[in-house]
């Protein structure tokens, strides 16, 4: 086995362990040490640290900016154009009874939208349902500067992306030239998507409207049952009393029944006693 680079303590695991928690609400279980190190390795590089434990009092501890680059190496990013499709079919249902009886736009949240497909695959959705010109407006946050910067872009390596054929005619350009391979949303796509960043564990939310819709799928299974319920009670007084939250397959929410019931798969509604408190709400604006 060849030498490590960097000493890797107990003691630094632990601490990055209770710092990545701190800030990002993410528990790191014991088997995630190998992971922790070879991603924080790339940081320690880049700052000139010379062991983990300078990194973490110096570099880290000692300045805001390197905070973006610590959280960003240990947030994991995986995802796909319409990944469970089950929740586009039903997004589709739900965008067509809104638009019907709605006299406001339509507000759609991608809670956790790494490098841009589920955001995109919403908006691919809605024009699919609803024609150009949509009353919709989808917010994308991410924790992640990174990834966000590349879902604005919106830029992927076509063999990489599994679409059918229309699908991949009607939104994307297809690169040419030095940009062969790749192929790029379309501005009618690009255009119903605001990103920004968004650490689920602020005090502060800067969204200001009862979402129709939230998309949440494979976040909270980072997230210890404590700080599950803190979120999902944040996103209960942002959601519409009507209003839908779609969650990752893995994810069961029984601990939340007072915010949340389940709906059908991994799909939940607001609580009735959550519902009535938001129409209340709604009401008194």
């Amino acid at each position: 086995m060849r030498p490590r680079e960097f000493c890797f303590t107990e003691r630094d695991f632990e601490q990055v362990r209770s710092l990545i928690h701190e800030r990002a609400g993410i528990s790191l279980s014991e088997n995630k040490r190998e992971l922790v190190y070879s991603r924080l390795t790339r940081r320690l590089r880049a700052t000139g640290a010379k062991s983990f434990e300078d990194y973490l009092r110096n570099y880290l501890k000692g300045g805001a900016s390197e905070w973006e680059g610590f959280i960003n190496a240990l947030t994991t990013n995986l995802t796909s154009f319409f990944r469970e499709s089950h929740h586009f079919e039903l997004l589709a249902q739900q965008l067509r009874r809104l638009v019907a009886r709605s006299s406001h736009p339509i507000r759609l949240w991608c809670s956790a939208c790494s490098t841009g497909e589920e955001p995109y695959s919403m908006a691919m959705t809605v024009l699919e349902t609803l024609g150009p010109n949509p009353p919709v407006l989808i917010q994308a946050t991410d924790i992640d500067t990174q990834v966000l910067a590349l879902a604005e872009e919106g830029t992927y390596v076509a063999e990489n992306l599994t679409l059918s054929e229309t699908r991949l005619h009607r939104f994307f350009h297809k690169g040419v030239g030095k940009y062969s391979g790749s192929v790029r949303i379309r501005p009618e796509v690009r255009r119903l998507v605001t990103f920004f960043q968004l650490n689920l564990l602020d005090t502060h939310w800067p969204l200001h409207f009862p979402m129709d819709a939230i998309f949440c799928r494979n976040v909270m299974i980072y997230f210890d049952k404590d700080t599950q319920y803190k979120i999902l009670g944040k996103m209960a007084q942002r959601l519409d009393p009507e209003g839908l939250l779609y969650a990752g397959h893995s994810e069961i929410f029984y601990h939340a029944r007072d915010f949340f019931h389940l709906r059908g798969k991994t799909v939940y509604q607001l609580s009735p006693r959550t519902a009535s408190g938001m129409i209340n709400q709604v009401e008194q604006r």
